[in-house]
């Protein structure tokens, strides 16, 4: 599943090419399917793990990936790389076809409408995009979230903040020492910003291009620190890194239990 990062390397991505052009022939297969013929494109922007495309009429085409979505750019008769029955959006702009192929959710809705304020007020501070607000990120937790949540769930919680995915979950327990299986009441306020300082300067640190990296070092070993080493010795203490599906959606977690025993 693409994280808060990814999504915001999308919307600069996407930008530079869609802002200020019009759509030569487009559709959302929403129900019904909408034309986009003809709309200039006015902005794009990422919203935590939402993209959002701003259209001229005042509505916005709102993406979110999920786990098996993808945006996919082509030029005008060049062969798809997957079906067109997956293609949930179409944009033909200049001499390019911009699609994005099974999304977890797609819709046009109104820009500061009922559905667009609904969705902000739904997601937590964004994580990467401007000032963080951990007193309110905090505060979101805690009303939210009962005090037996396990870590692993209130990380993934985009109600609290929006950003983070599987692989910042696994690595940032990892670097702030804490078990997967802790919960929310065992932090306090300090202990719970810390996670959410450590989450953020994660993901704007990979906002460049390349490889998602969490540990940067001299040598050739992993660019992370617990993420898919399931059985390989730990960077920090050389104790094989565990694995298991933990949370409420069984979640793919790697941790070391030595560094993280607490």
């Amino acid at each position: 599943m693409p994280e808060g990062d990814t999504i915001h390397k999308l919307a600069t991505f996407l930008g530079p090419r869609l802002v200020g052009r019009t759509i030569a022939a487009g559709v959302v297969r929403t129900a019904p399917v909408q034309s986009l013929a003809g709309r200039r494109v006015e902005a794009v922007r990422a919203l935590g793990k939402h993209l959002l495309i701003a259209l001229d009429d005042g509505t916005l085409l709102r993406s979110h990936l999920g786990m098996w979505g993808a945006w996919h750019r082509y030029g005008p008769d060049e062969r798809w790389r997957r079906p067109a029955c997956e293609a949930a959006i179409e944009l033909r702009i200049d001499d390019a076809v911009y699609v994005c192929f099974k999304p977890k959710e797609v819709e046009r809705l109104r820009d500061h409408g009922l559905r667009h304020r609904q969705l902000a007020v739904r997601l937590g501070p964004d994580l990467i995009a401007g000032e963080a607000d951990y007193a309110t990120i905090v505060r979101r937790a805690r009303e939210i979230l009962t005090p037996a949540k396990p870590l692993v769930d209130l990380l993934l919680d985009q109600r609290v903040a929006a950003g983070i995915g599987n692989v910042y979950k696994c690595e940032v327990l990892f670097l702030e020492r804490r078990h997967p299986l802790s919960t929310l009441g065992g932090l306090d306020d300090a202990a719970l910003t810390s996670l959410y300082r450590r989450a953020r300067a994660l993901l704007r640190d990979n906002l460049g291009g390349g490889p998602r990296v969490t540990r940067r070092s001299d040598d050739d070993a992993s660019g992370l620190w617990v993420y898919r080493r399931r059985g390989r010795p730990c960077h920090v203490c050389a104790t094989a890194i565990d694995y298991a599906r933990l949370g409420a959606d069984h979640r793919a977690t790697y941790w070391c239990p030595r560094c993280q025993a607490g």
